[in-house]
């Protein structure tokens, strides 16, 4: 059997994959063509770039990512080793300064001994063993070639949008204040307060403010887990005040209450000199971007350093193509990782990594597979996305509802996902003995 593999992609799943095959001894070309090539979406041309948030979203066990996070550590996973490292104060949520992780993920692989980079785009499928992860930002002249491989129509897309960041000094203070919702751990997050008149003359600015052109973009194409914040405003007048502007758990000191709305900034660098919009994904016109936003009262001064953006993300109908090794099944030489598979978020997307890399080596070593099963996270998320007779495949997050219920019945929800995921992890440590 040969013992080199060629993976495309440098991002999250890619890294991933390519440390793992290291690891067991197999020779790796990690193909990148970033920073020969980048795309609207890419700033950095460091390996593993987070193009939209900074977090990894709930780094607690009582919820699926949670659990999903703590079996790709107690795994031996690359970037939530990195992560872990460079990590910044949010609550109970895993963010990270994205310069940081990015410079840690790299240095790490192109110092690995059994991974070679080689960069510049790949337009063509490469002979031997192959793991594409090329991403939702995946360039045309690969995804005609991966197209090339399946049936006509097994090919998608959908739109995804990024969060302004703005400077921690342009921000108004007299207008906001230091705290995390109910006061749960460190007051991590800058609240941003408006009364009912200011979010009402916000609201229908934001309804009416001019988008940026996006080919192909539709409300109904956008995925709901990201979506843009002027579409989700054009749902209602209290969509966000419900939503990501809900003041809930969060009074402000100067009165003791709660204020009608709250827009809340997440530290977007270890030095705490940035700070992102919390649900502000957007494809406003920079200038738009910036009228509009500068309604929020401690925001009327702010300096962007990136405004939003909207980019076209591409994935397959997986459930009619892969194998639960993110394998394809009509060409076992080539599997898949990452975003392109249909999993969703930046932790899902190194899920995907670590199994392809690991099953993978395994199999190049004449070892039997580890079948992560569906107790597991990992397991269940290749389960999920390989299953076949799901008629309308969308990308989804990790979540409890793919797993197997327990036995025996748990009073209350947080309870209940807790007992999944000590579950979970005790299948996980009598897995990583084989590891």
């Amino acid at each position: 059997m040969p013992m080199r593999v060629t993976v495309i992609g440098a991002g999250l799943a890619g890294c991933e994959c390519a440390w793992q095959l290291a690891q067991r001894g197999i020779s790796v070309a990690l193909c990148e063509m970033k920073p020969r090539k980048m795309t609207p979406a890419h700033h950095s041309p460091g390996f593993a770039e987070l193009v939209c948030s900074n977090s990894l979203r709930s780094d607690q066990l009582e919820n699926a990512v949670g659990l999903l996070k703590e079996e790709l550590r107690r795994c031996g996973s690359l970037i939530l080793r990195c992560a872990d490292k460079t990590r910044v104060e949010a609550g109970g949520a895993l963010a990270v300064d994205r310069e940081g992780v990015s410079a840690a993920v790299t240095a790490a692989v192109r110092s690995h001994p059994n991974i070679t980079v080689e960069e510049g785009e790949v337009t063509s499928i490469p002979e031997g063993e192959v793991v594409i992860a090329s991403g939702p930002l995946t360039s045309d002249a690969l995804s005609q070639a991966i197209a090339g491989l399946f049936p006509e129509g097994s090919y998608l897309n959908f739109f995804d949008a990024a969060a302004p960041i703005v400077t921690f000094e342009s921000i108004d203070m007299d207008h906001a204040w230091f705290a995390s919702r109910y006061d749960k751990g460190t007051a991590d997050y800058i609240n941003c307060a408006l009364s009912e008149e200011e979010y009402l003359a916000f609201w229908r600015e934001l309804c009416q403010a001019q988008e940026a052109e996006v080919h192909g973009f539709e409300d109904k194409n956008v995925f709901e887990g990201c979506m843009p914040v002027e579409v989700m405003a054009r749902r209602g007048v209290q969509t966000l005040a419900f939503g990501p502007l809900k003041p809930k758990g969060l009074p402000d000191p100067k009165t003791g209450r709660e204020p009608y709305a709250v827009v809340q900034l997440r530290r977007d660098n270890a030095a705490g000199t940035l700070y992102n919009l919390v649900g502000f994904q957007t494809h406003l016109k920079w200038g738009e971007q910036k009228r509009v936003f500068s309604m929020i009262p401690a925001l009327r001064n702010a300096e962007y350093v990136r405004y939003g953006v909207m980019h076209r993300n591409t994935y397959l109908n997986s459930t009619r193509l892969l194998d639960r090794y993110y394998r394809a099944r009509r060409n076992g030489r080539i599997a898949f990782a990452g975003q392109i598979t249909g999993v969703e978020g930046y932790v899902e997307s190194t899920a995907s990594g670590f199994l392809a890399g690991v099953e993978l080596a395994r199999r190049l070593l004449g070892q039997e597979p580890l079948d992560f099963p569906q107790e597991t996270a990992i397991g269940a998320l290749a389960l999920y996305v390989s299953r076949e007779g799901i008629g309308d495949f969308q990308p989804m997050n990790v979540n409890f509802g793919i797993m197997p219920p327990l036995d025996h019945r748990v009073k209350g929800k947080r309870e209940k996902n807790a007992a999944l995921s000590r579950r979970a992890l005790d299948v996980i440590d009598g897995l990583k003995e084989r590891l």
